[in-house]
């Protein structure tokens, strides 16, 4: 158990921690640098955090997942062994 709350503190270290993520596809670059020449700098800020956004979910959904997947399969061992010693 201490195992896997040290996963997840590492896991929530990197997620909170601030890196440079700021990057975009040249066609977002390019509208974003047309916006900030005409004054407009709030769409840029939004298009990044859509961007990380996208990368995060589907990350997230794996651990989500794959902790259920961990949780049932331990249950069911601990279930199945405990009716072996019970025979």
């Amino acid at each position: 158990m201490k195992l896997t709350y040290r996963y997840l503190l590492v896991f929530l270290f990197f997620m909170m921690s601030h890196v440079s993520t700021w990057a975009q596809c040249a066609m977002c670059r390019a509208g974003i640098e047309n916006n900030v020449s005409n004054g407009e700098t709030t769409i840029g800020a939004g298009l990044n955090m859509g961007i990380l956004y996208l990368l995060i979910m589907p990350y997230t959904l794996a651990v989500v997942l794959g902790y259920l997947w961990y949780r049932n399969a331990k249950k069911r061992k601990s279930k199945f062994l405990f009716h072996g010693e019970k025979f």
